[in-house]
């Protein structure tokens, strides 16, 4: 049976095509928490495997060999669809299948709600270690989906771009600062990732209707370029998954993110 599942899938779904062909259920979990519990034929994806690191940023793309070797690793091509989730919100999750997209893979799903909702809910879990055949990705990056901080700077006043922080409020004005300097990216809207997920409901993302009104009232509308950004762009490709999975057509993250742009001198910041 092929494999086509939305971008967002839920728990009882996904259970229903465990058996599909070409298909790649990705766990990027902790270590430990993978071992003991994890979907049955889930593989294990250890997540600064997707990570670029050159202090104090560390949060870029791995080139485009490291990342060929990494999908191959784990049994994935080019046709393969790819089911991710982690246990800790989606985040490490939304980062491979953000990953993906810059590539140009077309077949990739999100778990709403992740290791929480479907150990909580009663499925199918099995322990130990899955072994795959490794397969043959050759990865090419694009530039759709990603953008750095010249962009940026080129579009600080433009209308049309909107600049989303998924960071926390603290970090947002400064108060809480993992950089050189605190604050955030002239003219950025405040969103904390944490407001688009149910804590009553596992880690889901909010109804769709909740979190569009939310957008609306904050003015990141579909009409507009949103560009997303955390610390090392693990929180904003969570919310960078959830818009697209809304229907926004323009949208980017930032790699560098404020681990790039608060330890620069020379690049504007507002707290």
């Amino acid at each position: 049976m092929s494999t086509q599942l939305p971008l967002i899938i839920e728990a009882d779904e996904l259970e229903k095509h465990l058996a599909d062909d070409n298909l790649r259920i990705i766990d990027l979990s902790k270590d430990e928490t993978y071992l003991q519990t994890h979907i049955p034929g889930a593989v294990h994806l250890q997540y600064p495997r997707i990570l670029h690191v050159e202090k104090p940023v560390m949060g870029l793309v791995p080139d485009s060999g490291t990342l060929s070797q990494v999908l191959s690793s784990l049994g994935v091509g080019p046709d393969t669809h790819v089911v991710a989730y982690d246990d800790e919100g989606g985040g490490k999750a939304s980062r491979l299948l953000w990953t993906l997209d810059i590539i140009g893979h077309s077949g990739f799903s999100l778990l709403n709600g992740g290791l929480h909702a479907w150990a909580n809910e009663g499925h199918t879990l099995e322990s130990g270690s899955v072994q795959v055949t490794p397969g043959h990705y050759d990865v090419s990056i694009g530039d759709k989906g990603i953008v750095n901080k010249d962009y940026i700077l080129e579009h600080l006043e433009d209308p049309n771009v909107v600049l989303l922080d998924t960071r926390s409020i603290q970090e947002f004005s400064g108060e809480k600062c993992f950089a050189a300097r605190g604050g955030h990216i002239p003219h950025a809207i405040n969103l904390d990732w944490m407001l688009t997920m149910d804590q009553q409901r596992n880690l889901r993302f909010l109804p769709d209707e909740q979190i569009l009104n939310m957008l609306n009232d904050l003015g990141i509308t579909p009409d507009k370029e949103v560009i997303a950004y955390c610390q090392t762009h693990h929180r904003s490709s969570h919310t960078y998954i959830l818009l697209k999975h809304l229907g926004y057509k323009n949208i980017e993250g930032y790699p560098g993110a404020w681990s790039e742009w608060g330890n620069l001198a020379d690049t504007p910041i507002e707290k």
